[in-house]
């Protein structure tokens, strides 16, 4: 064994030894170095995948620079330059190394300069609220000289005096206090109140000067008698269209419409130009008076039954609910209920006829006295959305209310703990309500185009799974129903522009009347409780048509 070159060097460990004790007398014995690729070689398991059949090495292959792989990517020029100035403004590549103790130490002392958020409660002046928009104590610039020739830096800008007359430089970040004459203005208004009425009729008294409330007793049909002793019918045709809101040209929608109790010889509607206005429906058929006090749409109306309609209530979109007396048009009361009133409803009972419940936007349903001002008597707060609905029921000692969050709830009157909730998987948006004459059902318009019954006579609040009204398209909008006052008929709008008739036992369709040829939402419906067959459809258009 004189050249030990010859064997290989993978030789099992037991023969090496044996070869070496052989060798070990020979005095001119090589040390075969063994190289790195050898010694990384693995002895047992599977193939390492990273390694071909022909390459010595295993890091080889994911190697193309000395100190390991690199690869080619793509970075917008928005991203590069971005986080090129993130590293300039700590101060480049040759920045110091800051701990996060001492980052954190940075970002106080910059948060420190600010000036503070002030107090949401105070609107201006000193101490007003400013919030992310609070300027800093000092300016963080520095003004210099710079000499001719010299180019300006990437943190530095030229800064040129215009003598512009008249103008006065508003530093950013400053919060500009309104004159005081529109403060006095502003404090005038939430004093007094902005909201006025006009009477728009012919005659405000008749010849024994009584008002337009007083119920005509020399007509051909009695308006006295008993709600629900006549036999209803379906209309046929449109006897009298109003257009009460909007200017001349540019009808504005109707959002609400409600017809004086017991009587319906008037009638009042709310629409998206923020007026209230109510119109006589026998005599002359004219506007007799605007109520205006809200700045935005009305969302709800609804007469007072404790007085007989003397007093009806508003509701809109900047967020407050006002009580009037609906025949001088004088503003009784107003309640800054917070948020937007999606329904407004009096109590019809004898006893609390004075209070009210208003399902507002933020999920919460508030009850007021009218008496007491403008202090909240009660709260209902378990909804998980907005209130669409409010029903009173089991003469006025409960309620049932529907909202966003797919459930319907019954309460107590009085007593914020719901009594009942029916919250089912398949169940839709109840947005619009309408009480059965009997006061056996509650119907509500659903979002998958039906209307759907509900139970409320007894103590069994449950859906009545037989009743169900279909044939027309109300989803995504508030369509309003209505029954006939013998309970007789169903009626309902249609986001197409049509008024459907079903019957109330058998569920049939009877009839589909055009009521908006261009197509516009039918969203509120209303049926005379003296008469067979009137009824009044309103929407989107801004026309209000009396049916026969």
């Amino acid at each position: 064994m004189a050249d030990f070159n010859e064997y290989p060097p993978d030789l099992p460990v037991r023969d090496a030894l044996i070869l070496r004790n052989h060798a070990a007398a020979e005095s001119a014995h090589a040390v075969v170095p063994y190289s790195a690729s050898d010694l990384t070689r693995p002895n047992f398991g599977p193939a390492n995948p990273f390694k071909g059949s022909d390459e010595p090495s295993t890091g080889d292959k994911r190697k193309n620079v000395l100190t390991g792989r690199a690869e080619e990517t793509f970075i917008s020029e928005h991203t590069f330059r971005a986080k090129h100035r993130a590293v300039e403004r700590d101060g480049g590549p040759e920045r110091e190394f800051m701990t996060n103790k001492q980052q954190k130490e940075l970002a106080r002392q910059v948060r420190a300069g600010r000036e503070g958020k002030g107090s949401a409660t105070v609107a201006d002046g000193e101490g007003s609220y400013v919030g992310p928009w609070a300027r800093y104590r000092s300016a963080r610039w520095e003004e210099v000289e710079v000499e001719g020739g010299r180019e300006l830096g990437s943190d530095e800008e030229e800064v040129t005096d215009d003598d512009g007359e008249g103008e006065e430089v508003v530093e950013s970040g400053t919060v500009i206090r309104a004159p005081e004459v529109s403060l006095l203005r502003r404090e005038e208004v939430e004093r007094q109140g902005e909201e006025t009425s006009v009477f728009e009729g012919s005659e405000e008294f008749d010849y024994l000067g009584r008002g337009y409330l007083h119920v005509p007793q020399d007509l051909d049909i009695s308006l006295t008698k008993e709600v629900g002793e006549v036999t209803n019918f379906i209309p046929k045709k449109v006897v009298h269209v109003w257009r009460p809101h909007g200017k001349q040209g540019n009808a504005a929608a109707v959002t609400s419409l409600k017809l004086f109790p017991g009587s319906s010889h008037l009638g009042l509607s709310g629409g998206a130009d923020g007026l209230v206005k109510i119109w006589d429906v026998y005599r002359n058929r004219e506007v007799l008076r605007s109520y205006k006090g809200h700045n935005k749409a009305v969302t709800d109306l609804d007469f007072m039954r404790q007085g007989g309609g003397r007093r009806f209530l508003s509701g809109g979109f900047d967020r407050k609910v006002r009580l009037w007396d609906t025949e001088t048009g004088q503003c009784v009361q107003r309640f800054n209920v917070g948020k937007t009133p999606h329904v407004v409803k009096f109590n019809p009972g004898s006893e609390n006829g004075h209070e009210f419940l208003a399902g507002l936007s933020d999920n919460r349903i508030v009850q007021y006295d009218s008496r007491a001002g403008n202090e909240t008597v009660q709260e209902y707060d378990h909804h998980l959305g907005a209130i669409n609905t409010l029903e009173f029921i089991d003469d006025s000692r409960r309620f049932m209310s529907t909202s966003d969050d797919r459930s319907l709830r019954v309460w107590e009157y009085g007593i914020p703990v719901e009594i009942k909730t029916i919250s089912e998987p398949d169940m839709f948006a109840l947005t619009k309500s309408a009480q059965h004459p009997s006061g056996k059902y509650v119907l509500y318009q659903c979002s998958d185009n039906s209307i759907v019954a509900y139970s409320s006579g007894s103590d069994k609040f449950r859906q009545n799974r037989k009743k169900a009204w279909r044939g027309h398209n109300a989803a995504g909008s508030a369509i309003g129903i209505t029954c006939s006052p013998d309970g007789q008929f169903v009626a309902s709008g249609d986001t197409g522009g049509s008024v459907c008739f079903w019957d109330f036992k058998t569920c049939k369709l009877y009839s589909k009347l055009t009521a908006d040829s261009s197509g516009g939402a039918i969203n509120c419906v209303a049926w005379s409780e003296q008469e067979t067959s009137k009824v009044f459809t309103a929407g989107a258009k801004g026309e209000i048509r009396l049916w026969d």
